[in-house]
């Protein structure tokens, strides 16, 4: 006669498809409602939040419908609460409409993965500065030599499956890799002249993003002495003006008396102007003269002249 069979311990086995089950949940990304004051802004973020029009339009519709999509978040990694991948737009429309809580994503992520999420999460928006798309490809860029993507391959070795970032981050983002480069360029100049770039300093000037990229090859100290003529002569360089300055920069050849002259040149869509050079009048001046001071002196001394000579011939 047979034995029975014994009996199975199965409660291992549930045990095992129970923590299975567990873990596939764990895996799914779950909203959850985070204090805005625990959400903190990505360290160098590069888009500004701006009240314009896009804006006003997020805000009125947060206000109509709440925050649809969720912002993504990590742990920060600076302290305590959480820094905003993406949703630092979210965030501050929320907060226009006195709520106090955003649904949120959290994740954990690197900070090469946080950095290509932000970036990707912006870049493809319709009114982006001239700058800021510069810092961004820039970060993006940084991020993705971090994390071992080979980037000192040249265009002659022709049918490798390896790629140099920049042409990657071109393909994605429908760029070419010259433009890229001329983006990151701005990053390089000082802030008054990244404004002029991006059209938002106080005084309304805008310079043109040629002009910007080749600027971004002189010193800090050469560009702060271009905006001062920027301001004190009320003039842009023009394209090739830059490229001079950029060349002469270059060749060591470049100062501040070389910068006015060349800004004071004649521009071809300009009318005829008197121009002088710096070393011929500066003897007649203080040293903290600044070029509009001398301009006015100078104008003001011709008009007593123009007078004299007027009371002249009248006699």
């Amino acid at each position: 006669m047979s034995k029975p069979l014994p009996k199975l311990d199965t409660s291992s086995l549930d045990s095992l498809f129970s923590t299975e089950e567990q873990r596939q949940e764990e895996k799914l990304e779950k909203i959850m409602m985070l204090s805005v004051d625990n959400l903190h802004v990505f360290r160098n973020h590069p888009f500004k939040v701006r009240m314009d029009e896009d804006m006003i339009q997020l805000i009125d519709t947060v206000k109509e419908n709440g925050v649809l999509v969720p912002a993504i978040v990590r742990p920060s990694p600076y302290g305590e609460g959480y820094e905003i991948v993406a949703g630092h737009r979210r965030q501050f429309a929320s907060i226009q409409n006195g709520l106090t809580e955003l649904p949120c994503i959290v994740r954990d992520l690197t900070d090469e993965q946080a950095t290509i999420i932000m970036v990707d999460s912006n870049i493809q928006r319709e009114h982006i500065l001239p700058t800021e798309r510069g810092f961004a490809y820039k970060m993006k860029l940084d991020a993705m030599k971090r994390q071992g993507r080979r980037t000192d391959l040249t265009s002659s070795q022709v049918g490798t499956k390896l790629k140099r970032a920049d042409s990657i981050l071109a393909e994605q983002v429908g760029e070419s890799r010259n433009q890229i480069q001329r983006y990151i360029r701005l990053t390089y100049l000082i802030e008054p002249l990244r404004e002029y770039v991006d059209g938002v300093s106080e005084d309304g000037k805008k310079l043109g993003l040629s002009q910007g990229v080749e600027l971004s090859y002189l010193s800090e100290e050469l560009q702060n002495m271009v905006v001062k003529y920027i301001y004190d002569l009320e003039i842009m360089p023009s394209h090739a003006q830059a490229i001079r300055m950029k060349n002469l920069s270059k060749e060591n050849r470049l100062d501040e008396n070389v910068i006015y002259s060349i800004m004071t040149e004649e521009k071809a869509n300009q009318k005829e102007k008197l121009s002088f050079k710096m070393e011929e009048i500066n003897q007649f001046f203080p040293r903290d003269y600044t070029p509009r001071q001398k301009s006015e002196v100078i104008l003001k001394l011709l008009k007593g002249w123009s007078k004299k000579r007027d009371k002249q011939q009248e006699r």
